[in-house]
């Protein structure tokens, strides 16, 4: 056992000269937490312009109405070129222009058409859904005051306006008081993208890792280890050891920081930590695999770090999974990534235990259990031929 040890801790240790590796395992992973949260996080008000350079009483009403939400940020504007380039430059999230004519177009009794300018990528489009309700809600007093008139019941749309306004004061009101309960409101801005990054690195930095397994064997140093009294399953062990002792170590190393520096909450803790053992342990098949598979320790870190990125991206580290439509849903838990984002999603927004994510976990163990063995299995041929 003393001599797995041995190996594991001279893996680690060879790994961690490299300054570079030590970019990629500590300092990249932060960074990321870091914008991820600044712009995708629930805690930035979004930031709305508005177009306005008339003063009719129906554009003035949508101003007023618009400037008198608090769940945004509303500056008003002059130029629509300004307007778009600061959509573009994510100085807003949404930018809402009014035309010119717009009250002389509803007064003439023709639809008047309000612009939205927002980024495919950004939050504009939940913006967009506070700013279309409150004109849908101005569009429908337009339209209840049109039928009047046209019924005869009134000679124009202004005292039209006003016999609506006066029945809709008539109208009982009804209270209703909201308690939230969504999971999502106790979610801080660093949560999930934290996860997210903690579960992309720990396999992109296995896989990665994975040539130093291949140079191991170039070098011979695999060789020279049989060579005295050491066993090729000691080797095995030793060499899997090391590369799981990485993986873990820059899982643990992601959940501290984000926790104590970002305030990030994972949850139950005995929970979490068990699906970074589960998480470092699939990393630690995975980079064997492909360490035991490949004889160019250059071409298996390409192979790797694409693979590691791209089962990251349809497994829902870069793409939250509440976005993809149900079978793209289905497809990302093919990878690992999906049930350990599953796993910690429960942890986080739900409080959720041991018996919880058991699925999740088991999940990830039989992942597991199959990249190591399938990966021992290939190594141990590899060194003893």
């Amino acid at each position: 056992m003393r001599k797995v040890f041995a190996i594991g801790k001279t893996s680690v240790v060879r790994l961690m000269r490299d300054r570079l590796n030590l970019f990629f395992v500590f300092v990249l992973p932060t960074m990321l937490i870091v914008v991820i949260g600044v712009v995708f996080g629930s805690g930035i008000t979004p930031r709305l312009g508005i177009l306005s350079v008339g003063d009719g009483e129906f554009e003035m009403e949508i101003v007023e109405e618009l400037m008198a939400v608090d769940v945004f940020e509303t500056t008003l504007l002059t130029d629509r070129g300004e307007v778009v380039q600061a959509v573009e430059r994510g100085e807003l999230e949404l930018g809402v222009v009014i035309p010119e004519a717009f009250d002389g177009t509803i007064a003439a009794g023709v639809a008047a058409e309000i612009e939205y300018l927002a980024r495919p990528s950004g939050s504009g489009f939940e913006v967009q859904a506070i700013v279309q309700g409150i004109i849908d809600d101005q569009a429908a007093r337009i339209r209840a005051g049109r039928f009047l008139v046209e019924e005869g019941l009134a000679p124009d749309l202004a005292a039209a306006l006003a016999v609506v306004d006066a029945a809709s004061v008539g109208v009982a009101e009804v209270e209703v008081e909201l308690d939230s309960t969504s999971p999502m409101a106790t979610v801080g801005a660093f949560d999930l993208g934290a996860a997210q990054n903690l579960v992309l690195f720990m396999f992109v930095t296995s896989l990665a890792a994975s040539a130093a397994l291949i140079l191991s064997r170039k070098l011979g140093v695999s060789k020279r280890m049989l060579s005295t009294p050491t066993s090729a399953t000691t080797v095995v062990a030793g060499e899997t050891l090391g590369r799981f002792l990485v993986a873990l170590t820059q899982g643990l190393f992601i959940a501290v920081v984000a926790a104590l520096a970002f305030g990030v909450d994972w949850g139950y803790l005995p929970a979490a930590l068990a699906v970074i053992v589960a998480f470092a342990a699939v990393g630690t098949g995975a980079a064997m695999l492909i360490g035991s598979t490949f004889s160019n320790d250059e071409q298996a870190g390409g192979i790797g770090t694409f693979l590691g990125l791209g089962l990251g991206a349809l497994g829902g580290c870069m793409v939250p999974l509440e976005i993809f439509s149900p079978t793209m849903r289905q497809v990302a838990h093919v990878t690992p990534h999906a049930w350990a984002l599953d796993a910690f999603s429960e942890l986080i927004r739900e409080d959720a235990g041991f018996g919880d994510i058991l699925n999740e976990l088991a999940v990830l163990v039989g992942f597991a259990t199959v990249l190591i063995l399938l990966a021992a299995w290939r190594f141990r041929r590899s060194i003893t031929a």
